[in-house]
């Protein structure tokens, strides 16, 4: 159900044994209820056949701002350096098992990773919910984000980037 990796060093590693992380396996997440996995896929599929891929998008979009306006008055009611952090809480009640961290990657930000996806099986075809998702994160966070990993994809988590406030309230630079 979980298995033992070699963790990735971030910056410099001292002495000592390399670090270890820990892992759901794709029985682990079998383990969790995926709540009629068969027939969501079949009436998207249905959904896309009858009326095109536009209502795919547009149900999607639908399905998350249920939860974004759930999350809404709780992020607002905090700093935005805090957001994300809350924004991992409010999704792990939801039973997406997220976390919170500092991006590792140049440049800074934060990461959300979310270890738990009730709707993976069906994602994997229908990719429009985790897009769906993404374009609530960056509303409720008030700041762009970007997915580097799903579970949908076989990644071992969906992965988020958080571009610092900072960095998203500077304006481009002009193209000639």
């Amino acid at each position: 159900m979980v298995e033992a990796r070699d963790a990735r060093p971030h910056g410099r590693r001292g002495r000592g044994r390399p670090a270890r992380v820990f892992a759901i396996t794709e029985a682990g997440r079998d383990a969790f209820v995926h709540g009629y996995d068969d027939l969501a896929s079949s009436a998207l599929r249905f959904l896309a056949e009858k009326a095109g891929p536009e209502a795919v998008t547009e149900f999607a979009r639908l399905q998350v701002a249920d939860l974004e306006r759930r999350y809404r008055p709780l992020l607002e009611s905090v700093p935005p350096q805090q957001r994300v952090r809350l924004l991992a809480e409010a999704l792990s009640s939801d039973g997406y098992a997220a976390t919170a961290g500092e991006a590792p990657a140049p440049g800074g930000g934060e990461q959300l990773c979310q270890h738990h996806c009730p709707v993976a099986h069906v994602a994997a075809e229908f990719p429009e919910l985790c897009e769906a998702e993404v374009e609530a994160f960056a509303r409720l966070l008030g700041t762009p984000v970007r997915r580097l990993a799903t579970i949908a994809h076989g990644d071992g988590v969906c992965t988020t980037h958080v571009t610092p406030r900072d960095i998203a309230r500077e304006d481009p630079p002009e193209t000639p």
